[in-house]
């Protein structure tokens, strides 16, 4: 659901979950962990439940940004409050932002594949889907980019688990959308911009991988960098798109604070400090509670009808992205 953490030298970047997410939302992305791992104030099963249930209110609130402002003026509120919270962040321990044009320019491509474009497909998409559905949606990244990195990581091996994974997950995406009943009662143009959302983050994911492994900085320092640059992305997108709020209603306004400093700022550094001290492979499964989350926070929230292929169609998703995630146990020497 979010901008990816800094890739670190010979470490993927990769979700959300999403964020990131982001495999979220969003957006996560696993880095380095020292070996001495720092432990945080609170336990990290708690700071992994408050992820959680932070990201996958995500989706609920954009829904409620949407009622009052346009889907790019979420969107700009959203990275503009997560770049004020990273950047206080950096202010708070002296940290500098990455330096070079060529890491800034690389910087502005991430940051309309990670931010500006997920973020803006999904505030449209829940114009007209709810905002359960959008969450399912993000949940398929994961088999987005194990499909794309077939083809552009020649090192990411193909596997029997991870083939079937991908085609379980696809299923489950047709489960959820009611195919057997030709789609009847699914906004097709919501849908489709929520799955063109979440395919945006592998893009990301591989853009980044490719350009950014190895860039010196800290993950927080080049993630609030991308987070600015999109910020001045979506401001000249609004500006050429939208007119200026008539009123700022307070709900709706709280919703798009909150989205950005709390969804894309403050998760972002309550994830990597989660990589850090349990590692990347645990910190990632937030990914597969972030759906679950997003459904009952529309249900019980928004009032948002739930039919029972939705939950079964989710679990079938989750079920084919961790088979994704999977890799053959190497044999001994």
């Amino acid at each position: 659901m979010s901008a990816p953490p800094a890739p670190r030298p010979d470490v993927p970047a990769s979700p959300q979950p999403s964020t990131a997410v982001p495999v979220t939302p969003a957006a996560t992305a696993p880095c380095a962990a020292p070996a001495g791992r720092r432990r945080g104030l609170l336990d990290w099963r708690v700071r992994f439940a408050i992820l959680s249930v932070i990201w996958g209110f995500s989706f609920l609130l954009i829904k409620v940004g949407t009622e009052a402002f346009a889907p790019f003026q979420v969107a700009l509120g959203r990275v503009l409050f997560g770049a004020l919270a990273l950047l206080a962040v950096l202010l708070v321990r002296r940290e500098p932002l990455p330096r070079g044009l060529r890491t800034w320019g690389h910087l502005t491509v991430a940051a309309l594949l990670l931010n500006t474009a997920p973020f803006s497909l999904f505030a449209y998409a829940e114009l007209s889907i709810p905002s359960s559905l959008a969450g399912i949606c993000n949940a398929t990244s994961p088999l987005w980019g194990m499909a794309l990195s077939l083809v552009a990581l020649s090192e990411d091996r193909p596997t029997r688990r991870r083939f079937a994974g991908l085609g379980l997950g696809f299923l489950g995406v047709l489960t959820v959308l009611g195919a057997w009943q030709g789609f009847s009662g699914v906004d097709a143009k919501g849908t489709a911009f929520a799955l063109l959302a979440s395919l945006c983050y592998p893009v990301g994911w591989i853009y980044v991988r490719r350009t950014l492994a190895g860039t010196p900085g800290s993950p927080v320092a080049l993630t609030g960098a991308q987070l600015m640059v999109s910020t001045v992305q979506l401001a000249l997108v609004s500006a050429l798109f939208t007119s200026a709020p008539d009123a700022f209603p307070l709900w709706p306004t709280l919703s798009v604070v909150a989205l950005g400093a709390l969804g894309t700022g403050m998760a972002l550094q309550m994830q990597y400090g989660l990589v850090t001290e349990v590692g990347p492979t645990t910190a990632q499964m937030v990914t597969y509670f972030i759906p679950v989350i997003a459904t009952t926070a529309g249900v019980l929230v928004l009032g948002e009808q739930l039919h029972w292929n939705t939950p079964v169609g989710a679990a079938i998703v989750l079920a084919g992205a961790a088979l994704t995630q999977t890799r053959a146990a190497r044999t001994p020497d």
